[in-house]
């Protein structure tokens, strides 16, 4: 089998395919396969994942261990998720450095005797066989895997970002910040800064967090051509514990801007592959779900092929194994977006004194924290044993 695109995605598929027996090839388009981005977090079910594969415990080793997500705009508490609103044992969340994700996945591939093809930049698939921007096409393969993400040229669904995006940086742990917390700050739904601590990337390194700041895509340009401190003081202002985080910024370069889009293929089936991750569906990342929902992807595709001898049949499978699941998170995600990433005073204003004490009326806190640990579906019932 071809797998395009050395993402969690691509990673995760090669290594649960291997352990099966099957040979695997993946091709990036980097001499050297890399993540891009700064942090996330692992839920439960994105951690039994990695368990299946043997390196959970390794991850755990490097991650930060979340208790909750809190933010607040003004006065107002906007978001107070708690895991142990299921139960003081329920599994929580392992906030990582994408990297340290990265490694771990990357490692564990080549252990399991896949090959990998870098500095091929996949344009196409047909008959099996994958295109090259070179014009050089792959040997056939009886399945090709899309993962390349949500700009797939495998995919033919417009490629759309959403208005805002996000700047993000990866810094030393310093300040006063909740070591196992999410923290967020508002300016209505307009302005948003997060810090989240995402463990290391090596054992012996400092403590990091990520630090994230939302951007509109039409006013990235007018922030690049503006001074650094200038940006300084908007995100002091509205949250002035930020101040040492600031410190470790000294220009502009030192910040990665992430762009999102929101839109599902109605099928992860096409003529010439099967898509995973966020080439079948993306969204932004209020949720938090994207790495989680990769994973799920990759154990459900794995799954359904060590079941079925019939390729088409586990294909049908797959598909039906993780639509209801993915189907409910991205209806959740385009719901929950606008009250914190959009131009919208009245949904902020709805937010603040509506949806926030609402959610500590049980059953709310349960209901958000099933649906921030990935449970909303049942999305690993099928898949036991």
């Amino acid at each position: 089998m071809a797998i395009a695109g050395c993402g969690v995605a691509g990673l995760a598929c090669a290594s649960l395919l291997r352990a099966r027996g099957v040979r695997v090839v993946l091709f990036d388009k980097l001499e050297k396969p890399a993540p891009i981005g700064s942090g996330l977090i692992l839920q439960p079910v994105g951690l039994h994942v990695l368990d299946v594969l043997g390196v959970g415990d390794r991850m755990r080793a490097l991650g930060a261990p979340i208790e909750r997500l809190y933010g607040k705009s003004g006065r107002h508490v906007v978001l107070d998720v708690r895991y142990d609103a299921l139960g003081a044992d329920a599994p929580r969340g392992l906030s990582v450095h994408r990297g340290a994700l990265f490694q771990v996945l990357y490692d564990a591939t080549l252990a399991a005797g896949a090959e990998i093809e870098s500095g091929r930049d996949v344009v196409g698939a047909s008959g099996g066989r994958l295109s090259f921007s070179d014009g050089t096409k792959s040997a056939r393969f009886d399945l090709v895997i899309d993962a390349l993400g949500m700009r797939s040229p495998l995919s033919t669904q417009p490629k759309q970002n959403l208005a805002y995006g996000a700047l993000w940086a990866s810094l030393d742990s310093v300040g006063d910040f909740d070591p196992a917390a999410l923290e967020q700050r508002y300016e209505a739904a307009r302005k948003m800064a997060g810090v989240m601590p995402i463990g290391v990337l090596r054992r012996e390194e400092q403590q990091k967090v990520a630090f994230f700041w939302s951007v509109r895509h039409d006013r990235r340009d007018a922030w690049r051509t503006a001074p650094i401190d200038a940006w300084k003081d908007d995100v002091r202002a509205l949250w002035p514990a930020t101040e040492q985080l600031l410190a470790q910024i000294a220009s502009h370069d030192d910040l990665v801007f992430a762009a999102y889009a929101h839109r599902t293929l109605s099928s992860p089936l096409a003529r010439d592959c099967v898509h995973v991750g966020d080439s079948w569906h993306c969204t932004s990342p209020q949720l938090g779900q994207g790495a989680n929902m990769a994973l799920l992807d990759a154990y459900a595709l794995a799954w359904a092929l060590d079941r079925q001898s019939d390729l088409d049949m586990a294909l049908g499978e797959y598909e039906r194994l993780r639509l209801w699941h993915i189907r409910l998170y991205q209806a959740a995600s385009w719901l929950f977006t606008p009250a914190y990433q959009s131009d919208s005073a009245a949904i902020a204003w709805l937010r603040d004194r509506l949806v926030a004490p609402l959610s500590r009326v049980p059953p709310g806190p349960q209901v958000l924290a099933a649906l921030v640990a990935g449970q909303w579906g049942w999305p690993l019932a099928a898949m036991r044993g």
